[in-house]
């Protein structure tokens, strides 16, 4: 039902709105009038915040819904949830955390003095930060939040980070809007600063998932995979109370006489007694004509491991976790990097962020890319020494990276001349490529020319008289030395 073209408000003090105006108060009275009143029924599904888990429409409407054949929904009781958020807690807490900042003229600098960076190498003194991160991110996929109680020293820096149990806190909204939490669920603070905690926003780290009951209440993924996990739990639960209860033997029993009801309850019972719980193996001897007939399995049952293996995917799925990390027949990627590269991109990456930013925010850090916390993900990539050595000479060679910091990597020291990028000699910048095609280079110079040789004077040739008389002459000039001589 529409607004007239003005509308007069009791609470503006009886001023008329405008068209706009009216609109835009109608969509934020919509909501507050078609919420319920405390105390009338409200469609599920029911989040049951204690106990855990939560219960389907169906099942709510009934005080007494576990005499009525319903149970309560729970992802705790699913190998394939448990695999996924093992997955994400797993490797989140492989990686290590590093406080950035950025300096003019170097580039991003790491912080190592901050309180931030002693919280993440040292939350508090019973739990390291592997022990920290995989509990917090566990309790962030399974109910939705996960909540952290800040404790401050005397200059009201944060020294420790103390995990609460996600189902015993809950945000409180005072009259005037402000936001405090109720903690509990962490037997070591209860000890130190007592139980029942009322803790304002500002000493709470609060993690949570999509919102879309309340801005301060997350929502686990698996609530969109509830029918997917009721299917599959209901499949094993099916098998749990044939094996055990063992309703349809092998066997069925049949005879072509006619039997009494009495005489059936007799023999159901006979037969049950050699074949049931702690008599399973007993020989149980057929008479009156009874046979024991063998019965196949039907086509459901060849079905119940497709069944479970769609379960398995919806919920894989959900969390947005590669169906090879769990261990799902799936085509291999080309190699582990590809892997964690592909999963980086899509879940893994966003619950890393999710994570740095909201710490971030709560050590009230500047932000990307001035100031922030950034999970080192190049741990994952430990084991895969060939990609690491390829990857980082290529990053050197091509003047990205300084020497020393590729050998820090592989855990070398530093070598002489290694502190800043190497280039090749023939790399220039791209501005002296533009003006050298602008202007062209002169042409060298040519060559000097080659020294001409002397000629060498030649005698002129003399004919065959000329030469015997001088042979002649020549002759008679050595015979007189030798006459002389004697």
């Amino acid at each position: 039902m529409g607004l007239p073209v003005t509308q007069t408000v009791s609470s503006l003090g009886g001023y008329k709105l405008s068209t706009r105006a009216a609109v835009a108060q109608q969509r934020y009275d919509a909501p507050r009038a078609a919420k319920s009143v405390e105390g009338e029924y409200r469609e599920g599904p029911y989040d049951l915040p204690i106990t855990g888990g939560w219960l389907s429409p169906e099942a709510g409407r009934n005080l007494n819904f576990w005499q009525m054949g319903y149970d309560v929904q729970s992802p705790r009781g699913s190998a394939m949830v448990e695999a996924c958020v093992s997955a994400y807690a797993q490797t989140i807490a492989m990686c290590p955390g590093n406080h950035w900042r950025r300096a003019e003229g170097q580039g991003r600098v790491r912080v190592t003095n901050s309180a931030l960076v002693r919280v993440i190498k040292k939350p508090n003194a019973y739990q390291s930060v592997s022990d920290f991160l995989l509990n917090i991110v566990r309790s962030l996929l399974l109910d939705g939040n996960a909540y952290a109680l800040a404790l401050r020293n005397e200059r009201y820096e944060i020294t420790e980070l103390h995990l609460m149990n996600s189902r015993g806190c809950a945000a409180q909204l005072a009259v005037t809007g402000a936001i405090f939490y109720h903690l509990s669920g962490n037997e070591v603070v209860e000890r130190q600063v007592g139980s029942s905690l009322i803790v304002p926003a500002r000493d709470v780290l609060h993690l949570r998932l999509h919102t879309p009951r309340h801005p301060l209440v997350g929502e686990t993924p698996i609530a969109a995979a509830g029918l997917q996990l009721a299917a599959g739990n209901a499949a094993l639960m099916q098998q749990i109370n044939f094996f055990l209860n063992q309703s349809r033997p092998s066997f069925v029993l049949t005879t072509d006489q006619q039997l009494k009801k009495d005489q059936v309850a007799d023999l159901r019972a006979s037969w049950n007694e050699q074949s049931k719980n702690l008599n399973q193996g007993g020989t149980p001897i057929l008479t009156a004509g009874l046979k024991a007939q063998p019965i196949a399995s039907s086509a459901s049952d060849s079905h119940l491991i497709e069944m479970l293996k769609l379960s398995d995917k919806a919920i894989a799925n959900v969390y947005r976790v590669p169906h090879a990390i769990v261990g799902e027949e799936v085509k291999a990627l080309a190699s582990t990097e590809a892997l964690m590269q592909f999963w980086l991109a899509s879940g893994l990456g966003f619950v890393l962020n999710h994570i740095e930013e909201a710490m971030g925010l709560f050590f009230k850090l500047g932000g990307q890319p001035d100031e922030y916390l950034e999970f080192d993900t190049s741990a994952l990539q430990r084991s895969s020494f060939k990609e690491r050595v390829e990857g980082w000479a290529a990053g050197t060679k091509g003047g990205i990276f300084d020497r020393n910091t590729a050998r820090a990597d592989f855990e070398q020291g530093p070598v002489k001349g290694g502190d800043e990028p190497w280039v090749q000699q023939q790399d220039i910048p791209l501005s002296v490529a533009a003006d050298s095609a602008k202007k062209p280079p002169l042409p060298p110079a040519p060559p000097p020319p080659e020294p001409v040789p002397t000629p060498v004077p030649i005698e002129p040739q003399r004919s065959d008289e000329e030469q015997l008389r001088a042979q002649q002459a020549l002759f008679e000039k050595d015979l007189r030395e030798a006459v002389n001589a004697a």
